[in-house]
């Protein structure tokens, strides 16, 4: 595989920063996790932590050095996240428990497989276009589906960011799966949560992400949706890639995978120790913060078996 990559996540104007974002690969099989948190008092924090670490440390178990069933081992891994946050929720007998959106995507013999829960979204863009888009498992995606609210409507609509389908909450999450897509030198894959999409439009994506690399394009709609968001901004992620043909030489910034022994596999993801949020908050402590971190450990520990 040869692929170039990037992934950034951004405060915005909140308080907290409770997007985390993760790429795991191997030689023959790439992972991408984006996940939206909800939830006080670093629960947010934790469901969505818990979400990249649990699908990485299941990739990195099972990629050997490709996912048997991509489709499946993302849905499971969908609800291995949802169960051990559910525990985590029972642990510390919450009344409300931890949620997070999701979305995940993995590529291997040239295909491209996905899965997502709530409204973080996956766009692939080909020829300028986007060939495919999720859809956000929210109320009003489903006026949309019931013809009562045009798409153009509904990107303005300010009920936009309510979802029904999550993981964490008392209802078992539906995971919507989709792929197998051949996928062509040149394609771009974004995943990414509602607080970048909804900063700009998708016109603005299909060019920015069909015109530039990942590396320059993702940091640049970063700072439309920023700006834009002003004083309301929320936390805003991405992870994007640009698919490569293995012989192509002119991918500057790309890396290929075939030089990775059979079984070695390589991961990139945000903590919760190196969240500088958290850090500067005068309401979250540093026990709070080992605190937590043992406890996705010891969750993804369990899980992950």
């Amino acid at each position: 595989m040869k692929f170039t990559i990037f992934q950034e996540t951004r405060q915005g104007a909140r308080q907290y920063n409770q997007d985390r974002m993760c790429y795991s690969y191997s030689r023959d099989s790439l992972l991408m996790v984006v996940a939206d948190g909800m939830g006080g008092h670093l629960h947010g924090e934790v469901a969505a932590q818990v979400t990249v670490e649990l699908m990485a440390e299941l990739f990195q178990k099972k990629a050997k050095p490709t996912i048997q069933n991509p489709h499946q081992f993302m849905a499971d891994g969908c609800m291995k996240c949802h169960d051990a946050i559910f525990n985590y929720a029972a642990n510390h007998s919450l009344l409300e428990t931890p949620r997070t959106t999701v979305v995940a995507a993995i590529i291997q013999d040239g295909m491209l497989y996905w899965a997502h829960v709530g409204d973080s979204r996956l766009y692939l863009i080909r020829n300028s276009q986007a060939i495919v888009r999720t859809r956000d498992h929210s109320k009003v995606q489903q006026l949309v589906d019931l013809g009562r609210l045009s798409a153009a409507d509904a990107e303005q609509h300010p009920e936009k960011n309510k979802i029904y389908n999550c993981l964490g909450s008392m209802f078992p999450p539906e995971v919507e799966v989709g792929g197998k897509i051949p996928l062509l030198d040149g394609d771009t894959i974004l995943l990414c949560t509602d607080g970048l999409w909804g900063g700009v439009t998708q016109a603005e994506l299909e060019q920015m992400l069909s015109g530039y690399p990942v590396l320059y394009a993702l940091p640049q709609l970063l700072d439309r949706a920023e700006i834009r968001g002003g004083q309301y901004c929320d936390n805003l992620t991405g992870v994007g890639i640009n698919w490569h043909d293995e012989d192509d030489q002119s991918s500057d910034g790309s890396l290929s995978t075939k030089q990775l022994s059979d079984g070695e596999v390589t991961t990139r993801l945000n903590t919760l120790s190196a969240d500088k949020s958290l850090k500067d908050s005068k309401e979250i402590t540093e026990s709070d913060i080992e605190a937590a971190i043992e406890e996705i450990q010891n969750a993804i520990n369990k899980y992950s078996r």
